[in-house]
């Protein structure tokens, strides 16, 4: 079988916050391919979040080079580069609570050049791709935890990115909302072709990816 074209490429990338401290990534290098879903996991504190944060444009790298699609994210402007090309997911769904699941979904498309008719006709289509078009109405403390995060995850998917980044999306959730969102997640891989990478500590929630990679010390030490 072929292997995927490269997606994302991590080239020897270390990530020093403070001067003589240890690096949060010492030298990593690690290749996705498009359209593949890969699990990083690992203990606390070996650099995953960093990874994500540096795949994302959120952070920059201290040396090496990030690339997304062939694109160098450090040449590019972060935000229209995230806008673009990310979705991302939190353990924490983020969802503003004065506002319904449908605003909350609209919130990416501000700034787009989407006028409301669009905008609202693509929250709704996000809404039922999640299976929770019943819930547009609803603010978030009406929701239940699942709930949220379905919507944290129609909201990634606004502006129809080629990446799902997502860290410890299920952290929070129950049994019967993990295998949702985790189901969820594989139906938006096959649809839509997404490069989905998953941060988790949880080996069952690992296992649902094609590949998994495990990193300690800021290094990738498997996968």
């Amino acid at each position: 079988m072929n292997e995927p074209a490269a997606g994302i490429e991590v080239e020897d990338v270390s990530k020093v916050y403070e001067r003589h401290a240890r690096p949060a990534l010492d030298h990593l290098s690690l290749t996705i391919g498009t359209s593949e879903f890969v699990a990083i996991t690992g203990p606390s504190g070996c650099g995953k979040s960093t990874l994500l944060h540096l795949i994302a444009g959120l952070d920059r790298p201290s040396s090496g080079t990030v690339r997304v699609g062939g694109e160098d994210i450090q040449r590019v402007n972060a935000d229209r580069f995230r806008r673009r090309r990310i979705g991302l997911v939190f353990q924490l769904h983020n969802l503003l609570t004065h506002l319904t699941a449908e605003q909350n979904v609209a919130i990416p498309m501000f700034g787009t050049g989407r006028t409301v008719r669009d905008r609202v006709a693509r929250s709704r289509e996000l809404l039922d791709d999640v299976q929770l078009g019943d819930r547009a109405g609803r603010r978030p403390p009406e929701l239940s935890g699942g709930e949220r995060q379905r919507i944290a995850i129609a909201r990634a998917l606004a502006n129809d990115p080629s990446i799902l980044l997502a860290d410890e999306p299920t952290g929070s959730l129950d049994s019967a909302s993990v295998d949702r969102v985790l189901g969820l997640l594989q139906k938006l891989r096959t649809d839509r072709g997404l490069t989905i990478v998953l941060v988790t500590h949880d080996l069952n929630v690992a296992a649902s990816a094609d590949r998994l990679v495990r990193m300690a010390d800021g290094h990738v030490v498997d996968g």
